[in-house]
């Protein structure tokens, strides 16, 4: 007898469509005991549960199929390496198995003593896009009425937070797609910037079939990757700039839109306002200018601008934005630029055509949405908002001036760990932050400093294993719940496998500390409950999803948000109006920033290059979860910098000889891959990987005045072939091969 569940898969927000089987008795994945736990846990405990099968669901996003992650997504839920009961770290750095009730009386204890001490600001929460609609929506009230702090954020900021700003400063919404996926099929014309679809979420690649065979397929990256490689042989244009230069090449595209006669006149009059100040400002960009920036031929950026609008004539035209454009410190307005373009070509509020941004994470839409954002409350209300704050007082049954203010995004609430008046306690959720956040060597430094860090995970991270304290949670398979993808469909996540028996979820978590804390308002621990919180809570909101419930998203319902109640949804945005109050979008100017001066290299063996970080196709965002999965850790069970040929003879760099990348913030050392690929003054590194192969390390955390986006995709780095050889085999390696077995 088997017992099967239709889900979506734990990665990326294409959230493809599966169905999980397993034996009607489940046994849990492991079973508590007493045994210490190092730091780096390898597989100490035997396998007891089965393996749930995993298959592809036809899905309009995926159409039945997977990618690698997906396949051997349920592989994780027996791992040995789980944790499964309370951690406590003792003076020895050892992680030893303590009970729920002592587990969470310390924290209620850290909580209060740091509020008693500090104030109700020295205690923090670091939240996490992977996080369900409903657990994402909780832990925000948790934070402000439970915790009493403003100090909440999460690590969206460093993936969606440009995209959102640009899309709000446009629009007055920020959804990714404004449109089905599907609509992409009968594109004529799709250009796609900083993305690497065919690796991070390949069976979105199915979607640009059409336009490839029609010709019409633009990328645009510094590195020929394998999505850049469907341009060839006729499948349409690779742009290939200098990096940092993506918003110079989009002011260019739009000054020969504008003085081609290009431009959607009827369009850019009726439905957008700021036009005169756009044209003023790209005046100074024309296509030979650009080249001689960018690197990009002139033709090729006429032959680019013409495409688009002929496409927008004919079958349609969309304009894609991914991370390499958004992650810089003008990440906002290199966004914005896009979105100027392509309003200049009339593609938003079109049947046809259209602009949107690819969310990252799984939930990395619904988890922007309602309330783990520093500056925001559920429905992507505005925190300053008075009309907002009053909506959810009512919502929560408490007075308006128990809700705080605005917190501090990302990277500046973990400069402030440790600090005199910063945070001092610590709970974090869903987020390796020790892998994943800029200048990673300044933020561990800063784990190591805090009074008292919480993280519920439900492996040994390598964040958890700087935490006083490890609450284990549930994996995706083991709970109820809501997702939003990218499209601004609301999904069901639902459960196929009975969690260990030590394993809890956030929700009961954080009901049990609320009831501990005597934190006002109610706090339920189970996920259809809370839902119904959220409606009401998102009601009015930009996101309003008041319309939607467990019922319809079990009926298989198509659930697009703003979805109130009694509409249908909106599966298209802006085809009557944008969402600003005069339903027009905001076309503003921008214009490229001097970014600082980095520290001279004072090393004559290496040389100075610029390092752009990204994705493989096998491993997700830290790679703590796949860095565990045998199959994959197998084909990449290291990190290389991707380095071009000619640059690495220069410096007697051979393919897989060890390469020495660093700055004045830190150091890597790995294999070289050499590849003809990635342009000549510019190295590749991916960023799952820990310790001495972190990319991470290396990236600064100067971040986007408007967003708060970090600088991921700009770094200036030394390279050099490593002093030693011999002596640089990458030890984090072997210990994952351990893990993983």
């Amino acid at each position: 007898m088997t017992k099967s569940a239709d889900t979506h898969c734990p990665y990326c927000a294409l959230q493809c469509a599966m169905t999980l089987k397993s034996p009607a008795e489940l046994t849990p994945a492991s079973e508590p005991g007493s045994v210490p736990v190092p730091a780096q846990a390898a597989a100490l405990v035997a396998v007891t549960a089965p393996v749930l099968e995993v298959s592809g669901r036809d899905f309009p996003t995926n159409r039945g199929g997977l990618c690698r992650k997906g396949w051997t997504s349920a592989t994780l839920l027996n791992h040995p390496g789980r944790v499964t009961e309370p951690l406590l770290k003792g003076e020895d750095g050892i992680h030893r198995p303590i009970g729920w009730d002592q587990a969470l009386a310390m924290v209620t204890t850290a909580v209060k003593e740091t509020r008693a001490r500090y104030g109700k600001d020295a205690v923090g929460v670091f939240g996490g896009g992977g996080l369900t609609n409903e657990k994402a929506y909780m832990l925000g009230k948790f934070a402000r009425l439970a915790l009493g702090t403003s100090r909440i954020d999460y690590n969206g900021r460093f993936c969606m937070s440009s995209a959102a700003a640009a899309g709000m400063r446009a629009f007055g919404v920020d959804r990714g797609l404004p449109f089905p996926l599907e609509d992409l099929n009968n594109a004529s014309t799709i250009m796609m910037l900083g993305s690497n679809v065919a690796e991070t979420m390949p069976p979105f690649v199915q979607h640009l079939k059409g336009v490839r065979d029609a010709g019409g397929l633009i990328i645009v990256d510094p590195r020929r990757s394998a999505t850049a490689n469907f341009t060839a042989d006729g499948g349409g244009i690779h742009l290939q700039p200098l990096p940092g230069t993506d918003l110079t090449l989009l002011l260019g595209l739009s000054h020969v839109v504008i003085h081609e006669g290009l431009a959607d006149a009827a369009f850019v009059a009726e439905r957008t306002s700021g036009y005169d100040a756009v044209v003023r400002s790209v005046n100074a960009f024309w296509p030979e200018r650009v080249q001689s920036i960018t690197g990009v031929p002139a033709e090729l950026i006429r032959e680019t601008a013409r495409r688009l609008a002929d496409g927008a004539r004919k079958g349609g035209s969309y304009i894609l934005t991914g991370r390499g454009v958004e992650q810089h410190v003008d990440g906002t307005d290199t966004a914005t630029a896009a979105i100027n373009l392509s309003l200049l070509l009339g593609l938003p509020g079109s049947l046809r055509s259209g602009y949107g941004t690819l969310t990252g994470q799984g939930n990395g839409q619904g988890g922007r949405e309602h309330g783990q954002k520093a500056d925001q409350l559920p429905g992507y209300r505005k925190i300053t908002d008075p009309a907002a704050r009053a909506h959810m007082a009512a919502v929560w049954g408490v007075p308006e001036e128990t809700i705080p203010g605005p917190g501090l995004p990302a990277v500046q609430l973990l400069k402030s760990l440790g600090q005199p008046d910063g945070v001092r306690c610590l709970l974090v959720h869903a987020s390796n932050i020790a892998v994943a956040s800029p200048d990673a060597n300044a933020v561990i430094a800063g784990l190591r400093s805090l009074d008292f860090l919480v993280v519920c995970d439900f492996f040994m991270s390598e964040t958890a294993a700087e935490a006083d304290l490890i609450l284990p949670v549930l994996q995706w398979a083991e709970e109820e719940g809501t997702l939003t993808n990218l499209e601004g469909r609301v999904l069901r996540r639902r459960r196929a496998l009975q969690p260990p028996a030590g394993a809890r979820s956030e929700l009961w978590i954080m009901a049990r500390l609320a009831e501990a804390l005597e934190a006002p308002s109610t706090y339920s621990e189970d996920p259809e409950t809370v839902f119904e919180e959220l409606r009401l809570a998102s009601a009015g909101g930009l996101a309003d999803y008041s319309g939607i419930d467990y019922a319809m998203l079990d009926r298989g319902e198509a659930a697009y948000w703003p979805y109130p109640a009694g509409s249908t949804g909106t599966p298209r945005l802006f085809l009557d109006a944008f969402a600003h109050a005069d339903g027009k979008a905001v076309m503003t100017p921008v214009a490229p920033r001097r970014r600082r001066t980095p520290a001279p290299n004072t090393d004559p063996a290496a040389k100075t290059m610029t390092l752009i970080t990204g994705r493989l196709l096998e491993h997700y965002q830290s790679g703590a979860q796949t860095r565990r999965v045998s199959e994959l850790l197998a084909s990449q069970p290291e990190a290389k910098v991707q380095i071009h040929p000619a640059a690495a003879v220069s410096m007697g760099i051979a393919e897989g000889s060890f390469v020495s990348v660093a700055n004045e913030r830190g150091q890597v050392v790995c294999r070289a891959e050499l590849s003809t690929a990635i342009r000549p003054e510019t190295v590749f590194l991916p960023f799952h990987f820990p310790e001495l192969e972190s990319a991470n390390r290396l990236t600064e955390a100067a971040t986007d005045p408007i967003s708060g986006m970090p600088e991921f995709k700009f770094n200036k780095v030394w390279v050099r072939l490593a002093a030693d050889q011999a002596a640089n085999q990458p030890q984090n390696s072997v210990l994952q091969t351990t893990e993983a077995s």
